[in-house]
């Protein structure tokens, strides 16, 4: 049956994704149009096509145990240079997202491996461009801000044509839902500078 490319992570709603999403863009992330924005619980994984069931039923377990908590971003920061990546951060939801990722990637699941780098959660706004251009990233959204009530957290799959989409959905308290078809988005704007 093969393999496939997975992710698990939680939602950056609108009108804040797809405004986020657009600066990726515009700082010239090539990538950005193919991932949306979110902030990552396992990143990209290999597995065998045959035990997507395992960790759907995997998943569905962790998302039973979850409670909905508010997610706060504020401002920039950057793992330059370990890492080229400039990010806006989470200042509320943090110890949420670190204990749902650990249910995600516990070692007697089918989702356990090590991470290359400690968990930290954030959302990516640049990610191996020019230095000028993640300095700039850095600066123009060092304003920003958003807050949501996460709710759940997504299963997505890689294509090969490297965009990421949505496989299903897990809410919190254990009821799955399936993805609706794309709709219309409302777009938002930054605050003034």
């Amino acid at each position: 049956m093969g393999t496939v490319t997975i992710g698990v992570s939680i939602a950056v709603p609108e009108p804040h994704g797809s405004l986020l999403q657009e600066r990726r863009a515009g700082f010239g992330d090539a990538a950005a149009h193919g991932i949306p924005t979110h902030v990552t619980l396992l990143p990209p994984t290999e597995v065998d096509t045959a035990d997507l069931p395992a960790v759907e039923a995997h998943l569905t377990e962790v998302a039973a145990a979850g409670r909905p908590f508010t997610m706060r971003l504020s401002g920039t920061d950057t793992f330059r240079p370990l890492s080229p990546v400039v990010y806006v951060r989470v200042v509320a939801g943090a110890d949420a997202c670190t204990w749902l990722q650990q249910r995600v990637r516990d070692p007697a699941g089918p989702l356990a491996r090590e991470l290359q780098f400690p968990y930290h959660p954030h959302v990516t706004v640049a990610h191996g461009i020019d230095e000028a251009a993640m300095d700039r990233a850095q600066q123009e959204l060092a304003g920003y801000e958003a807050e949501w009530p996460v709710t759940g957290f997504a299963l997505h799959r890689q294509g090969a044509d490297g965009v990421w989409r949505k496989l299903r959905e897990f809410a919190f308290g254990g009821r799955a839902v399936v993805p609706p078809q794309a709709s219309p988005v409302d777009r938002g704007t930054l605050p003034a500078r």
